[in-house]
């Protein structure tokens, strides 16, 4: 799909990898909305896109539907759809205090995995009325992680949710393939973002010891150079990217 011209929402877009992708996506010519929560940067953000924020709980199905309707129409159309949404906690299945509380490992899956498949649905629905362009109507790019194949102790929760990300995007691709929509994940490894950002160099050499190259962790950009060719290349479909320099999680 060529970039220039297009419409885009990113969510979680006012920070990190989201964030990345929202600026590379409006470097390469298309319009941006940034939908992100109200405590966020999305409005500073936005407003240095050129583009529009709207706030949004992705847990809050009604708010997640009236902010991606209000997102498409300021853009006037939706084409490519970044979603980075979500997060984990870091807990094992069965502990001294007990076993794993179910309403943390619910809260889970429905943030990363339930919150994805909503945003879906709704953003396939808004492209599947675009005119086709060389037989494409849109594209979507979910975030999963390698967590998903590899998930480390205590991330039982947060593979799960994963997992489901990475599992629902051939199907979902197959799908939607007849309205010419494209669906992709990227399986990022450990990235400097958000609560990670800020780990000193000295704890982040032994959090990607196991990578093959480059030892070090991936930058927001190089996330959104990704979701750039992801949108660029249509033979891209039906498939999740690992993004992780060759990196295999170890048990813990």
């Amino acid at each position: 799909m060529e970039i220039k011209g297009k419409k885009a929402v990113i969510v979680g877009g006012a920070s990190g990898m989201a964030r990345a992708s929202a600026e590379l996506l409006h470097q390469k010519g298309a319009d941006v909305a940034i939908l992100d929560l109200p405590n966020t940067a999305g409005a500073e953000v936005a407003a240095e896109l050129d583009g529009t924020f709207h706030e949004v709980n992705v847990l809050d199905d009604a708010q997640v539907e009236t902010a991606l309707a209000d997102a498409v129409a300021a853009l006037g159309g939706l084409h490519i759809a970044v979603n980075t949404a979500g997060g984990g906690v870091a807990k094992r299945t069965l502990t001294k205090e007990g076993p794993h509380p179910i309403d943390e490992f619910r809260r889970t899956i429905e943030l990363n995995l339930v919150g994805t498949f909503n945003l879906n649905r709704l953003q396939a629905f808004h492209m599947s009325t675009n005119e086709p362009e060389d037989g494409e109507r849109g594209v979507i790019i979910d975030t999963a992680s390698i967590a998903a194949f590899e998930g480390q102790i205590g991330q039982v929760a947060y593979s799960a949710a994963k997992a489901g990300i990475a599992g629902m995007t051939l199907t979902m691709a197959r799908d939607l393939g007849s309205l010419g929509i494209r669906v992709l994940a990227i399986a990022p490894s450990l990235f400097s973002t958000g609560i990670t950002k800020g780990i000193p160099d000295e704890f982040a050499e032994v959090l990607t010891k196991d990578a093959a190259f480059p030892k070090r962790m991936g930058r927001a950009e190089e996330y959104g150079k990704l979701a750039v060719a992801i949108v660029e290349n249509p033979m891209l479909n039906g498939c999740c990217i690992r993004l992780d320099a060759g990196t295999r999680f170890a048990p813990k």
